[in-house]
């Protein structure tokens, strides 16, 4: 499933955060965007995710004009195609690391479907976090509740996977096992990994780097 984005503008009243932003990321594809503080790195990212609204140009994923959905038909294709990876983590402290990781599962009414514990278990797994499912979110350290975030992230198995930041809160060693992470669930599933950092670290692993500015982006 593709994605789209074709001359985005986003203004805060008379202030441009972006222009003529367009771009492409196709499936199995990693795309990092780097840009300066300020530019609108994040703003962008949640443009993708139809989590914020734009001023003038589009946004289409497998054919899908997400401007064009209503509140309701926008949030059931967020709940479906996209899994958000956010800085800040934002797992809910009074459930359980698995419940954390099954609830896109549960927004999509699959959580009750066999196999749904053995797959939050494997994603756990996955994300070196075996036999802690029953653990509260206060008792990790941060590299643990961004592996939680990541779980959470791509447990229903989304096309289009949007990191805001990820690696930001770690230390390098950490933030390294995090992208390696991040990186093999997405080839593995064939998903679009789009990443917004700071991180050169992070941005040298993508399979293309992107310049976001005022007026567009450069390669």
């Amino acid at each position: 499933m593709t994605l789209r984005i074709s001359n985005l503008g986003k203004h805060y009243g008379d202030a441009p955060v972006f222009e003529n932003v367009t771009l492409g990321v196709e499936p199995g594809e990693f795309v990092a965007i780097v840009g300066e503080s300020g530019v609108g790195k994040s703003t962008l990212l949640n443009c993708m995710a139809g989590l914020d609204s734009w001023d003038q140009g589009t946004v289409t994923h497998d054919g899908t004009d997400i401007g064009a959905l209503d509140g309701e038909a926008c949030a059931l294709w967020r709940r479906k195609h996209v899994g958000f990876v956010f800085q800040a983590f934002h797992v809910l402290p009074h459930l359980d690391v698995a419940q954390n990781v099954s609830l896109p599962l549960m927004l999509l009414g699959q959580h009750r479907q066999p196999g749904d514990a053995s797959r939050v278990a494997h994603m756990l797994e996955a994300v070196g976090l075996p036999g802690m499912g029953t653990r509260l979110p206060q008792t990790l350290s941060g590299g643990q509740l961004q592996r939680v975030a990541i779980a959470r992230a791509l447990v229903h198995r989304p096309a289009l996977l949007l990191a805001d930041e990820p690696t930001g809160n770690l230390d390098p060693t950490t933030a390294a096992k995090v992208m390696e992470l991040l990186i093999g669930q997405t080839r593995e599933h064939g998903a679009s990994l789009v990443l917004v950092t700071h991180s050169e670290s992070a941005a040298a692993r993508a399979d293309r780097l992107l310049h976001l500015t005022a007026s567009g982006i450069r390669a």
